[in-house]
């Protein structure tokens, strides 16, 4: 392989927040920030937070769930609600 034209490959941990669920794994991708996590093996990792995962996604879970992370919901009501009215 050549030197100095492949990505950086590091281990990091994916934390959805919504159930609470973390996996270790490695990869390409840059953790933004500097939050760090300790994981069971006693080392700190470097964290990269998820909206979904497949513990929080209804085709995994066989649930449908409604996580509005960001209050699209009622900004879309808010925007519709205007057009209903006379």
């Amino acid at each position: 392989m050549k030197a100095g034209i492949h990505p950086e490959y590091n281990e990091v941990i994916f934390f959805d927040a919504s159930v609470d669920f973390k996996f270790l794994t490695r990869t390409t991708m840059k953790a933004r920030g500097a939050e760090m996590m300790k994981w069971t093996d006693g080392k700190e990792y470097p964290v990269v937070r998820l909206d979904v995962s497949s513990e929080s996604h209804p085709f995994y879970t066989g649930k449908q769930k409604i996580v509005d992370t960001a209050g699209r919901i009622e900004k879309f009501k808010n925007k519709f609600a205007l057009y209903g009215k006379k």
